[in-house]
């Protein structure tokens, strides 16, 4: 083979590595992803079909396990208290977050003092927050003691011992640390916000709330979106904060999915039934997120 074909078979053989050079870094991880993340939701949907106990079976017995699971009052109270976690904690979350973004927008001083303290929570793991909440709220060291002392002795803040309270007591201490975080995605976005277009409003004798309410705020309906999908993320998955401030109690009473999940598949040896709560969570998740991809599919589609 004379030289000028094999420098020519040289640069053919370049030219396709330089065109399949991304698939190829990309591969691995992608084959990494799917088999770590999406294989073992598959192995779990697998499971939950089984009659699993301390080991798993492949036995598959259909959908008992989720018959047995939606009877179990333990499941229905961790769901309940999904529901009434997650709609305050997304709530109170972006209300205080937005207030605040709000604020600090107004170019007060200190800002940058004022956005880190906002912000350290985030910071602390739910574990450190659950610890610290849990001294604070607890009525004979925290709340309740210290304002008995100062002469107030009827007062009482017991929620962390009281069954019917408990699950508020989670709010709080979740609240307290998401609120700085979403502080930030509306501080962001208000940054954002063309300058001339308040002016303009000014001019027209447009006051500064309504300015707000008419026409940044609806103009930061994809950060509001943002942030739902976030938290509402964070809250179908939260554990740690529970394990450390109530630990589900009393009882079961501020028990979460992540926590009867654990407790099923790792300490009382019902790999089957865990498996069976897993996948509905993953069915919350997805029902939140499947919505939010389609919309946003949508709306780069017809832009």
């Amino acid at each position: 083979m004379s030289h000028p074909q094999q420098r020519k078979q040289q640069m053919s053989v370049l030219d396709r590595l330089q065109r399949y050079l991304p698939q190829l870094v990309v591969a691995p991880p992608f084959l990494l992803l799917v088999f770590f993340v999406y294989g073992f939701i598959a192995w779990t949907g697998i499971i939950s079909l089984t009659n699993s106990r301390m080991l798993p079976t492949f036995d598959v017995q259909g959908i008992q396990q989720y018959v047995r699971l939606l009877a179990m009052d333990r499941w229905n109270v961790a769901f309940d208290n999904l529901l009434i976690f997650g709609s305050l904690y997304i709530l109170f979350s972006i209300t205080i977050g937005c207030v605040l973004a709000v604020l600090l927008d107004q170019r007060i001083r200190a800002e940058g003092a004022l956005r880190t303290i906002y912000l350290y929570p985030m910071a602390i793991s739910f574990i450190v927050t659950g610890t610290a909440w849990k001294w604070i709220l607890n009525p004979s060291l925290g709340i309740e003691s210290y304002m008995q002392k100062l002469g107030w002795e009827s007062f009482q803040f017991d929620w962390i011992v009281n069954r019917d309270m408990a699950i508020y007591v989670v709010v709080i201490a979740a609240v307290w640390q998401a609120s700085g975080f979403v502080m930030a995605l509306f501080l962001s976005a208000l940054r954002t916000v063309d300058e001339d277009i308040i002016r303009a409003a000014h001019l027209d004798g447009a006051s500064t709330t309504r300015i707000y309410f008419g026409i940044i705020l609806p103009s930061l309906r994809p950060v509001f979106l943002s942030a739902f999908v976030i938290l509402a993320h964070l809250s179908i998955k939260s554990f740690d904060l529970v394990v450390a401030l109530t630990n589900g109690g009393p009882g079961y009473s501020s028990t979460l999915p992540a926590n009867f999940m654990y407790e099923m598949a790792f300490r009382r040896n019902q790999i089957g039934l865990g498996a069976a709560s897993a996948m509905m969570m993953l069915a919350t998740v997805a029902a939140i997120i499947v919505p939010y991809l389609y919309s946003e599919l949508r709306a780069k589609r017809h832009g």
